[in-house]
């Protein structure tokens, strides 16, 4: 298995794909592109029937075997056997078995539909990042281990991204986490659990602005390549392929306990802000996993949701970013986009490269083949099963009552989200599984205002709030980042 840039314009990039273990400690391609596999794995019917009985353990290995295949089968094996235990995804409801690791609970089965919620915030910091950042914390002590070497992990996060980093890399020899996020825009419970760690390794950085800020200071970084060859830079975000092809396990988990036969068809719904959660699911469809539908759910910020109905991709300017309160969502730059219109424009690195030029230079592009637009592959997007919908503040209030109310479970905001949105597309006769963002603690003042009480917390959680708190305030300076991560990183 090799891997190519959606940039690779050039014959020599062309000529020299990369191994799994190349791009693993590494996040944009050299010429500023993201790494996808030279061709998607393909999985038979045989095999989906072989996998319905494995624990989630060895389903990843069996998933990720496919992409990783320059790493010894024995290492593979032991590395998912230690990320994926019911030690460390222990967080679950007191009716659910962390045994399941990702479980599923039927909400509704009617004539309307069936809608399933996929719990998938059971890790150590209540959120989905935990399923990808755990096995990407091993992955990373493995390949520096085997090296020698060191790394200063450099990352954004909008609220939960940052926390499961550092989670899964505190303590791991050999690596720093210098992560970014925007100031006073995370809820209390996620900017507790980020700056409450004392780890030494550990540095947080809160960003006078929004993340669209944070996340364009790490691609500045890691275009630097001279910058970010000396101080050995790698990142955590969904622009690591590593992270991406982690949170396809849950996709194949999902729909292996949703059906019984490979007959059968299921939809997934994902609230969606930097469109790495839901592209994970798109590379589940390519590699020939039978999803119907993808249904990207966003909020006020409906970039993406904008493009899934018109074929018009639209950045929002910081200043025309929302803050709302599903605030992991509040993005209007969706790296991981890229990688789906790679394989939308049909592979075409040089078109992709000018499309997200013009994002950089005017904001966006046009594929709906209106007169003056960039192009009509916007008339493709069905092939690929994509719709969308948002959701608004009253919408996601609305939808946290009805869920109380109807089925006594407290979801988050941006589950909320989710649920809402795919309501709006759910069918008959295909199971539609919304896939959880995270434990609606973490989101607790929306909880208190949806229905009159605190969201319950995990043990050790109660007082995260009270910790003492260690972060620095910087303005979006990519000069003043640089040195902040060279006066630290050791070398």
């Amino acid at each position: 298995m090799h891997y190519v840039s959606t940039r690779a314009t050039s014959a020599s990039a062309a000529r020299n794909p990369q191994r799994f273990s190349d791009i693993l400690l590494g996040g944009l391609a050299p010429d500023g592109g993201l790494y996808l596999p030279a061709d998607y794995p393909q999985v038979t019917g045989a095999e989906l029937d072989a996998w319905r009985g494995l624990s989630y353990a060895e389903l990843a290995y069996e998933i990720l075997r496919k992409f990783a295949t320059d790493i010894p089968d024995a290492d593979l094996k032991a590395l998912t056997s230690k990320t994926y235990t019911p030690e460390v995804y222990r967080n679950a409801r007191a009716d659910e078995s962390s045994e399941e690791i990702t479980p599923l609970r039927v909400l509704e089965d009617g004539a309307q539909g069936k809608l399933i919620l996929q719990g998938l915030s059971n890790g150590p910091t209540l959120a989905f990042k935990d399923m990808a950042m755990q096995l990407l914390g091993n992955l990373f002590e493995y390949a520096l281990a085997k090296n020698g070497d060191e790394l200063n992990i450099f990352g954004a996060t909008s609220g939960d991204t940052g926390s499961a980093a550092e989670y899964a890399m505190r303590g791991k020899r050999g690596v720093k986490v210098f992560m970014l996020s925007p100031h006073a825009k995370m809820s209390a419970f996620q900017t507790a659990q980020m700056f409450s760690l004392q780890d030494p390794n550990i540095f947080n950085i809160a960003v006078e602005g929004v993340f669209d800020d944070c996340q364009d200071m790490v691609k500045a970084v890691s275009n630097d390549l001279e910058f970010k060859a000396r101080h050995r830079i790698g990142t955590v975000n969904s622009i690591n392929w590593a992270r991406v092809v982690a949170q396809v396990v849950y996709y194949f988990r999902g729909y292996l306990k949703a059906t019984t036969s490979n007959a059968q068809k299921v939809s997934f719904t994902v609230p969606s802000g930097n469109f790495g959660n839901i592209c994970a699911g798109h590379i589940a469809r390519m590699m020939g996993l039978p999803i119907a539908k993808l249904v990207v759910a966003t909020n006020e910020n409906n970039v993406l949701d904008e493009f899934f109905r018109t074929g018009v991709y639209r950045v929002r300017k910081p200043s025309e970013t929302f803050h709302t309160s599903s605030p992991s969502m509040d993005i209007s730059k969706a790296s991981n986009f890229e990688r789906f219109v790679y394989d939308l424009v049909g592979r075409d690195a040089e078109r992709t490269h000018a499309l997200f030029r013009k994002v950089d230079t005017q904001g966006g592009f046009d594929l709906s083949g209106a007169p003056g637009s960039d192009g009509d592959e916007f008339k493709r997007v069905a092939e690929y099963g994509f719709v969308s919908g948002c959701s608004t503040h009253e919408d996601r209030l609305a939808t946290i009552r009805e869920v109380f109310d109807d089925y006594d479970i407290t979801i988050d905001t941006h589950t909320a989200d989710g649920i809402k949105v795919a309501r709006e597309h759910i069918e008959p006769g295909i199971p539609m599984i919304v896939l959880e963002t995270a434990l609606a603690a973490k989101f607790n003042e929306t909880i208190l205002e949806a229905l009159g009480m605190d969201a319950a917390r995990p043990a050790g959680f109660e007082n995260i709030e009270a910790l003492p708190q260690r972060f620095i305030v910087m303005k979006p300076d990519v000069a003043l980042m640089k040195a902040y991560i060279a006066e630290r990183s050791g070398r």
